[in-house]
C-alpha cells in the first residue's frame, strides 16, 4: 500500500487514494466495477491482521467483509457499511480533475469525497486505531463495503444479504452514510442524526401513439402525450405529511429558532443549506430524470418514453402510486423499474443515546436531531435481517459549505479537519458502544 504523507491525516489520505479509482455507476448494470477499491480496502484491513472475505457474484461487481471481535460477545454485533461505487461526473463541469483526489487548501474534491468515500475512509481509519493500540471494541464489528448502492443495490448489497447472510450473524443495528453531519440553524450548529429513509420507486413512462411524417397534422403524438404527463407529474405540488422522526425534527428546529413550529417549510428554510434537503422529507418528490423519443427530426416516433424519480414517505407507496397514475392520466403507461421500502426507527434506544453522546464529547452542547432522508442506504437491504440501521457519517463543517447540495453535484469535496473530526468520534463510538 502507498504510503501516508506524514502531514496529511491518514484519513484523508485514504480517502483520496479510494477517490482515485474510478468506479463510476451509470445504473442498470452498467457500471466500472469496484472490484480494485474493494482489493484496495481488503488490502488495508488484511494488513491490520483482520481475515477478509470478498463477494462477486457480477463480474467486477465486488464486496467486501471483515470481523473485528469486540471485548463482550455476548453484546449483538453492529455492522459498519458503506459502499464503493460513485455515481458518474462530468470532467469538463469541475473544477478540478474528479477522479484526482485532490486536496486544495485543506479540502479534499472530487466524486465521492461527500457520497461517500470520506466515510469509508472514517471506517477503516477509525477501526485501524484500535487495532493498532491493541484495543478490541465493545462488541463485534462487522465491517462491510458494497457494490452498485448507486443503482438501489440491485447487484450490490440485495445480492449479498441473499447469499452471503452469514456475515452479518449476530448484528442488531448498523451505521452508513448521510447522518450525523453538521448544519447550520439560525447562525447556531446543530448535527442530524437520520433515522429513517423514504422509499425509491423509480417510474418509467410510456406514450404510445400514430408515426408518421414530421410535416403533417398528428393529434395521436407520443411525444405530446408524454410532455403533457411529465409536465403534470414535475409540477405536481404534494403536500406535506409529517411522520415520527420529522415531527421530532420540526419540534427540535423550532426550539433552537424560537419560530413556530406550525409552518413546516418556514422551519426547513431556518437551515439554510440543507434546507432544499430537509424540505424534500417533508413530501412526495417526482422528478423527471430522464427523456427518449424519436431518431429523425422529421419522423414522428409511434412511442416515447420518460423517467420518473419518486422517493414517497414510509408507508405510503401504494397512495402516491394510485395519485401518479391519476396525475399521468390513461393515455400514458407507467412501469415500475425498481422499487424499495421506506424506514423509520425510533430516535432512542443505547446506540442513539451513544452517538448523541460522541457528539456531545467532541462537539458541546451543540444539538443533534433526528431527520428522515430523502434518498436511500444499503440499510434498506440490511433490515430484511432485521437490522435496524442509522445514518451516521459524522462531520464538523462550516456553516457556509452547501454538504447536502454536493450530493451527486459538482465540484464535490470536503473539508480534511471534518474527516479527523469523524475518525475521532467513529473511534470513540467503537471503544464505548
Amino acid at each position: 500500500m502507498p504510503k501516508v504523507v506524514p502531514y496529511l491525516p491518514e484519513v484523508a489520505h485514504v480517502a483520496s487514494e479510494l477517490i482515485r479509482f474510478d468506479t463510476s455507476n451509470y445504473g442498470g448494470g452498467r457500471a466500472n466495477g469496484e472490484r480494485e477499491a474493494a482489493e484496495y480496502v481488503g488490502a488495508y484491513l488484511e494488513d491490520l491482521g483482520l481475515e477478509t472475505e470478498y463477494y462477486e457474484p457480477i463480474e467486477r461487481r465486488t464486496n467486501v467483509c471483515a470481523r473485528i471481535p469486540g471485548r463482550n460477545r455476548d453484546k449483538p454485533a453492529l455492522v459498519l457499511h458503506g459502499h464503493l461505487d460513485v455515481v458518474p461526473a462530468v470532467a469538463e463541469d469541475w473544477s478540478v480533475d474528479p477522479f484526482a483526489g485532490e486536496i486544495r487548501d485543506g479540502v479534499l474534491w472530487g466524486r465521492g469525497a461527500v457520497d461517500m468515500k470520506d466515510m469509508d475512509a472514517m471506517i477503516l481509519t477509525a477501526v485501524a486505531e484500535l487495532v493498532r493500540a491493541g484495543e478490541q471494541p465493545e462488541r463485534d464489528i462487522i465491517v462491510t463495503f458494497f457494490a452498485d448502492e448507486e443503482n438501489g443495490g440491485v447487484e450490490g448489497s440485495a445480492l449479498v444479504i441473499r447469499d452471503r447472510p452469514e456475515w452479518f450473524a449476530g448484528a442488531t443495528e448498523a451505521i452508513s452514510e448521510v447522518g450525523g453531519y453538521s448544519i447550520a440553524v439560525g447562525g447556531r450548529r446543530a448535527y442530524l442524526l437520520q433515522v429513517g429513509e423514504k422509499a425509491l420507486v423509480w417510474l418509467k413512462l410510456v406514450a404510445r401513439g400514430r408515426a408518421g411524417h414530421g410535416s403533417g397534422l398528428h393529434p395521436d403524438n407520443a411525444v405530446t402525450k408524454l410532455a403533457e404527463a411529465v409536465a403534470a407529474l414535475g409540477r405536481t405540488e404534494w403536500p406535506i405529511r409529517l411522520t415520527d422522526t420529522t415531527s421530532q425534527l420540526l419540534a427540535g428546529l423550532a426550539d433552537i429558532t424560537g419560530d413556530d413550529a406550525g409552518d413546516p417549510d418556514a422551519l426547513a428554510l431556518r437551515t439554510g443549506a440543507a434546507s432544499a434537503f430537509i424540505r424534500s422529507t417533508l413530501r412526495t418528490t417526482t422528478n423527471p430524470t430522464g427523456l427518449t423519443a424519436g431518431y429523425k427530426h422529421n419522423v414522428i416516433p409511434d412511442r416515447a418514453e420518460a423517467l420518473i424519480d419518486v422517493r414517497v414517505l414510509p408507508g405510503t407507496e401504494e397512495a402516491a402510486l394510485t395519485d401518479i397514475r391519476r396525475i399521468v392520466g390513461p393515455d400514458v403507461d407507467i412501469e415500475i423499474v425498481h422499487q424499495d421500502i421506506g424506514l423509520e426507527v425510533p430516535f432512542s434506544g443505547d446506540l442513539v443515546d451513544a452517538m448523541v453522546a460522541q457528539l456531545g464529547r467532541h462537539d458541546p452542547g451543540v444539538p443533534v436531531l433526528p431527520y428522515l432522508m430523502g434518498g436511500g442506504t444499503d440499510n434498506k437491504a440490511l433490515s430484511a435481517l432485521g437490522i435496524a440501521g442509522y445514518g451516521f457519517a459524522p462531520l464538523r463543517l462550516p456553516a457556509d459549505l452547501d454538504f447536502t447540495g454536493m450530493f451527486h453535484g459538482v465540484d464535490e469535496r470536503v473539508p480534511v479537519d471534518a474527516l479527523e473530526f469523524g475518525r475521532r468520534v467513529l473511534a470513540d463510538l467503537l471503544r464505548t458502544y
